[in-house]
């Protein structure tokens, strides 16, 4: 009889060892088919913010709510198993097909949605901080705010911001802000300008490397054609050798703000400001847009074979002479009794040359 009793004993248990052996194949197998097997998205595919201090756990939590992931407990489990767990911040879309493990990787490596915002050369800095507030998933902390507020939000160390970051296109995830942007583009505008002021050429009429960032921000502004912007900075800078007044209409626009409604008259050009460069002698005091890397080795390699004048042809170029007499002429053909048809700036496909 106990040797009848241990053989059962014994079937028994290996009977439950089959059980469970059967069981955690068939666990096993579902697992793997529900691992594999896309998850229930929309065909447009779903966009999912994970904002920060968000894990694996909530954000598959939450999908659940949706109907679009089953067992999330399941998958946070895996995910601590296998050192998954920890997940980035930031927008992430999930496209039809997108399986649970695939799911888990994407937040575990932080493959989010990257976007691009493209300040551009001759902006104000209000138009950048007006860009930026409109561009997609961007934290817009600067718009609305006084001037002296921003400069105390960008932190940086500069007294004005005109003119200080650099037009360039940014790519970023969800959710940052346009502080954060700016920050950038002002290192990449410090950079590029210690570097060539470094490599500028000799005896050019600047006491600092702002200043040539001022006289870079009027070249952007004037120049139509890329390849005049050595030209129109090389009058600029004989004018002031020579304690010429620049005389530009940009640095009058600017700083006539909101009241330019789109053209300036003699009455203006003769309005004392800060910016009018027809009343005060030498540079505006702080830059008048953003300028580009071009507009900058311009100002710090100027053609000094230019001329004192230019003059706007009406197609985007401009017209040099060396006296008063030459430029009054060219003034006439071109300035007074404008043609239809007449530019004050290059054609697209011009500016491509």
């Amino acid at each position: 009889m106990k040797h009848l009793a241990v053989s059962v004993l014994k079937r028994l248990l290996l009977l439950a060892l089959l059980a469970l052996l059967v069981s955690a194949l068939g666990a096993l197998h579902y697992f793997k088919q529900w691992y594999t097997e896309p998850m229930a998205l929309p065909q447009a595919g779903l966009h999912y913010q994970l904002k920060p201090g968000g894990n694996l756990s909530a954000a598959a939590a939450e999908l659940a709510k949706q109907g679009v992931l089953d067992h999330p407990q399941v998958l946070t489990l895996y995910a601590r198993v296998t050192g998954q767990s920890e997940v980035r911040a930031g927008d992430y879309l999930l496209q039809p097909g997108l399986t649970p493990r695939r799911f888990m990787k994407m937040l575990h490596h932080g493959d989010v949605v990257n976007y691009a915002l493209t300040l551009i050369e001759g902006w104000t800095f209000s138009q950048a901080v007006q860009a930026l507030a409109k561009a997609e998933r961007i934290d817009s902390q600067l718009a609305g705010l006084s001037l002296e507020a921003q400069m105390a939000m960008l932190d940086l160390p500069i007294e004005h911001p005109e003119g200080w970051f650099f037009p360039d296109t940014y790519h970023y995830t969800g959710g940052t802000s346009d502080v954060v942007i700016l920050q950038r583009a002002y290192r990449k505008m410090r950079q590029t300008l210690d570097q060539l002021w470094l490599e500028r050429a000799p005896d050019l009429p600047y006491t600092s490397p702002y200043e040539a960032l001022i006289m870079a921000s009027i070249v952007e502004r004037e120049t139509g054609a890329p390849w005049e912007r050595r030209k129109i900075a090389g009058v600029f800078v004989k004018r002031l050798k020579a304690n010429m007044r620049l005389q530009t209409d940009p640095t009058v626009i600017y700083g006539m703000g909101e009241a330019y409604q789109g053209k300036i008259t003699r009455a203006d050009l003769k309005q004392p400001s800060a910016y009018n460069t027809y009343v005060i002698s030498g540079l505006p005091p702080t830059p008048i847009a953003l300028p580009g890397a071009e507009a900058v080795f311009a100002s710090l390699h100027p053609d000094l074979d230019s001329g004192l004048y230019f003059v706007a042809k009406g197609d985007g170029t401009h017209v040099f002479s060396d006296n008063l007499e030459a430029h009054n002429q060219a003034v006439r053909q071109y300035q007074i009794g404008r043609r239809e048809g007449y530019r004050s700036t290059i054609s697209p496909t011009a500016a491509e040359q």
